[in-house]
């Protein structure tokens, strides 16, 4: 079998400003982050099977009480402090900086979130993928992670069947690195597929065309090969390899 010739196509990157789609219930502050509208003309929000990133912010002493989502996985990423689980299932689960929650919502799946009074303020993302299909079975995933290694990027969940720890039901890989300033690293990429950057913390040059990205701005990467990124300060990034032509549903409670 003959080996397939390699892309000759240039890269091209697509740069977002900070998100202004926002809600504010006081003690709980949302910002969303919609991968699809860093295209011009892109009749979609979300990009293939990424609905959103959404940046959760909850004060100490917080209570989102018991509610559904169905249709789409939830995935909780905590940088620092602490995310309270409960659920229906009677699972009781604390997810921090050495932990991934994935909801698989499916058919339908009830759950609350909590800060206690001398928890820390918690600043995380919240990640919606789009599934494959409806009705899929609900099924909750809380794991440890990898430690972080200083300017290496980490896998933390991929399709089922994938290498990553935990995993999502459509084609999509979650990654997250810890970048010094001055130090230069790779975007995660995968052939065919298109990966869109999102600055958690810090600010960083990405590509050979000088892109600059700042504090919770993003960057959508089209064709191509990986392109570098280097740190113009300590950064903290989270990156997701997405097939733009997979299968999808929109019928997600939120991420839609």
């Amino acid at each position: 079998m003959t080996a397939p010739a390699p892309s000759t196509s240039e890269p091209e990157i697509f740069t977002a400003p900070r998100t202004n789609i926002s809600q504010n219930q006081g003690k709980f502050r949302i910002h969303f982050n919609f991968p699809g509208r860093a295209v011009p003309d892109h009749d979609d929000h979300g990009y293939g099977p990424l609905a959103a990133v959404v940046e959760s912010f909850m004060d100490p002493d917080t209570l989102i009480r018991m509610h559904q989502h169905s249709n789409e996985e939830i995935v909780s990423w905590v940088p620092d402090g602490v995310m309270r689980h409960d659920d229906r299932k009677g699972n009781e689960l604390v997810t921090d900086s050495e932990h991934l929650l994935v909801m698989n919502a499916g058919s339908g799946f009830w759950h609350a979130e909590e800060t206690l009074a001398d928890d820390p303020p918690l600043r995380m993302l919240q990640i919606f993928v789009r599934p494959h299909s409806l009705g899929l079975d609900p099924d909750i995933q809380h794991e440890p992670v990898p430690d972080s290694e200083p300017n290496e990027w980490r896998y933390l969940f991929g399709p089922v069947d994938g290498a990553a720890p935990l995993w999502v039901r459509n084609e999509v890989q979650f990654h997250d690195c810890r970048l010094d300033a001055g130090a230069t690293t790779t975007l995660p990429f995968e052939p065919g597929w298109d990966t869109y950057l999102y600055v958690f913390e810090g600010a960083v040059t990405v590509g050979d065309e000088d892109a600059e990205l700042g504090h919770t701005e993003s960057a959508l990467v089209t064709g191509g090969e990986a392109v570098s990124i280097t740190a113009r300060e300590r950064s903290i990034l989270v990156a997701f390899c997405i097939d733009p032509d997979a299968p999808v549903t929109r019928q997600g409670t939120i991420g839609r």
